[in-house]
């Protein structure tokens, strides 16, 4: 056998060293793995710095003494739900839920259909002094509660409507209704105008258009302001106090500061309040959520 035709043998034999796999390319936005381990050790941090102010609210709510929030090592050992018995049995708090609840979806309604409804006027009318009216609102916004409080209570007095639920009621709209109007004003200047022109050609009214097209579309927009205005209402605490002056018509707000006096402080009543206070508000958030997201508008003027 020759050198030539042992080679070529040796050649076919020897098996072919397997190929290198192509080098995987990064995609755009997306991460390597040390980028995706630092994202989300950063926000697990901040999730438990988030949680940990309401966690250990509850923590301290769970124990019998007012001065537990001083050693409150000694919790673990008589932890108990006493707190939250006296608060619903032998306070006021479900007067002062009632009055809350009032006093806050109505703040919510009133408040959420004058500002859509002044955000969808200047977005699409373009009435003398549209502009300037805007700008109004926002001044609005910035005088202090300090310097509102007395010419509002001269107001109410005047009207008959210190220590009522309406009055407090339009207090919080002439807080809420300015910002409202400035966010779903420039909601409503993402909704295409072809819609409006779409509705005036099936012969719609200008206010059919709005209740029958806009809205529905505006609902990210409606949530997030129906979310600001029962917050606002709800937590409010120096306006409720001046305006409200009998016990029962207390929001909860105010009655939280009944387990503070000048001598004593239970702060264990009050922890577990906070707690029960944070539970219709999460119930809310709850029903809103799911149109806080934006987007429904995509695709509006497709046919």
């Amino acid at each position: 056998m020759s050198t030539t035709t042992a080679q070529t043998s040796a050649a076919v034999t020897e098996p072919e060293s397997p190929a290198k796999p192509p080098r995987r390319t990064r995609r755009r936005g997306e991460t390597g793995f040390a980028g995706s381990l630092a994202s989300h050790g950063m926000l697990t941090v901040a999730s438990l710095i988030a949680l940990f102010p309401v966690l250990w609210l509850v923590f301290l709510s769970l124990g019998p003494d007012k001065d537990d929030y001083l050693h409150p090592e000694r919790i673990w050992s008589k932890m108990t739900f006493d707190n939250y018995a006296f608060v619903l049995q032998h306070t006021n708090f479900f007067d002062w839920l009632k009055s809350s609840l009032i006093v806050s979806l109505g703040t919510t309604v009133i408040g959420v259909l004058i500002a859509a409804t002044t955000g969808y006027a200047v977005s699409r009318m373009r009435f003398p002094g549209y502009r300037k009216f805007m700008w109004v609102l926002l001044v609005t916004q910035m005088f202090p509660i300090a310097v509102l409080i007395v010419p509002m209570y001269q107001i109410l007095s005047d009207l008959g409507l210190i220590d009522t639920y309406l009055g407090l009621i339009i207090v919080y709209c002439s807080t809420a209704v300015p910002y409202c109007a400035w966010l779903l004003k420039g909601y409503f200047d993402t909704i295409p105008f072809e819609i409006d022109e779409a509705g005036r050609v099936d012969g719609l009214t200008p206010f059919g258009t709005f209740a029958r097209l806009i809205l529905p579309l505006a609902k990210p927009g409606l949530a997030v302001a129906a979310f600001y205005s029962f917050i606002t209402a709800f937590g409010e605490v120096a306006f409720a106090t001046t305006f409200l002056l009998d016990d029962e018509k207390y929001t909860l707000a105010v009655g939280l500061q009944s387990f503070v006096s000048e001598h004593d402080a239970q702060r264990n009543l009050m922890a577990a309040t906070a707690v029960l206070i944070a539970i219709p508000v999460s119930l809310f958030f709850y029903l809103v959520q799911k149109n806080l997201v934006t987007g429904l508008t995509a695709g509006g003027t497709k046919g």
